[in-house]
């Protein structure tokens, strides 16, 4: 079995404190260790800094130092054969991935990784050009969605390669869809300011240009901008129900009793929500953004430029048009089975990182 070296030094998969960034690296491990792998979590050091902090950057940077020279001679001894780091930006870049890739000789490989050239002025610029640094260093770099591939593009050395890793579910197959058309609208999203804010606030101005009068929509999710939006939903009265934050099981059931599925998607990277809502079978509307585009029918998405108006004729159709909803249900499914489950995920890491193994000695 190959031996893999992991590391995410955004938000170890380890820490105690739940979040997207968390599940997905636990994800990855378990999608590469499903390619006959055996994969370590090498390092527990999280570099994150939020608020530009150039001695906290560099007391961190001496940290990462120290585990280089722990992590060489160790995964010297144990025959590591590859380096795999998940998200390494001008945040919480990788200090630590491209010396010790470089001191075996292994392949050194990122999953979704950003640049930022512009964040090399500033408190971050220290660790913007560390980020850059094992960027460059990257003999292969995955990214989810096409934006990103852009970007990366841009500024991709002459030996890298870039391939898609499309954000995935931790199952192998979906369970038998249970569907039913009829039901409440849901939404699902942590009660932030900023872009979530900026959804909840689309949703509140689209359920205001509804045309079909008997609609109910549930909203999961909590945080610190929850009074704002209770407030935004307020003139809805008991048509608009507040679930709180639920558990996996408590989602689960959200998703079976949900007809339709309205997220906007402001600034969303790409949304796990929307794979979850389509590997349920409920048919989601969305506006046409990126990220969101990538991982959502083409038939789901509302231009921008109809905004919330946009939004509400397309629900009044699908709320009117029970048949149009099922064949949704059965597409957006068939799409998740194929790219979104770890399987896909698992083919697709190994397809594009086996032939760095064979390159070297």
């Amino acid at each position: 079995m190959t031996r893999v070296a992991f590391y995410a030094p955004m938000k170890p998969p380890t820490h105690p404190n739940p979040s997207g960034d968390r599940e997905m690296a636990r994800n990855l491990i378990k999608a590469i260790a499903a390619g006959s792998a055996t994969v370590d979590l090498v390092s527990d050091l999280r570099v994150h800094d939020s608020v530009g902090d150039p001695e906290k950057q560099a007391k961190l940077h001496r940290h990462a130092k120290t585990e280089i020279a722990r992590l060489v001679p160790e995964l010297s001894a144990n025959d590591t054969r590859l380096w795999v780091t998940y998200h390494n930006y001008y945040k919480a870049p990788d200090m630590i991935g491209p010396t010790v890739a470089g001191a075996l000789n292994i392949p050194y490989v990122q999953i979704e990784s950003s640049r930022a050239k512009s964040r090399l002025s500033g408190p971050w610029s220290a660790y913007a050009a560390a980020a850059e640094t094992a960027a460059d260093a990257a003999d292969l770099i995955f990214y989810p969605i096409q934006l990103d591939m852009q970007t990366l593009k841009r500024d991709q050395t002459s030996q890298q390669q870039l391939a898609q890793l499309r954000p995935f579910l931790p199952i192998t197959s979906l369970a038998a869809n249970t569907y039913q058309p009829d039901g409440p609208m849901l939404a699902v999203g942590m009660m932030r300011k900023r872009d979530k804010l900026a959804s909840y606030s689309v949703i509140a101005e689209t359920l205001a240009a509804l045309q079909t009068p008997d609609w109910q929509l549930n909203i999961a999710g909590d945080g610190p901008a929850r009074p704002q939006i209770e407030a935004l939903m307020e003139p809805f009265g008991d048509q608009v129900r507040f679930l709180g934050q639920l558990d996996r099981d408590a989602m689960s059931t959200a998703y079976a009793e949900a007809s339709l599925f309205l997220w906007p998607g402001v600034n969303e990277a790409y949304g796990m929500v929307y794979i979850e809502a389509q590997a349920a079978g409920v048919p989601v509307v969305a506006q046409d953004r990126d990220g969101v585009r990538d991982v959502v029918l083409p038939d789901a998405l509302v231009s921008i430029k109809d905004g919330p108006q946009g939004l509400a004729g397309h629900l009044d159709h699908l709320m009117n048009d029970p048949a149009l909803r099922t064949l949704r249900s059965v597409a957006g499914r068939a799409m998740i089975d194929k790219n979104h489950l770890i399987g896909a995920a698992t083919h697709d890491f190994w397809s594009a990182t086996r032939p760095l193994l064979d390159m070297k000695p």
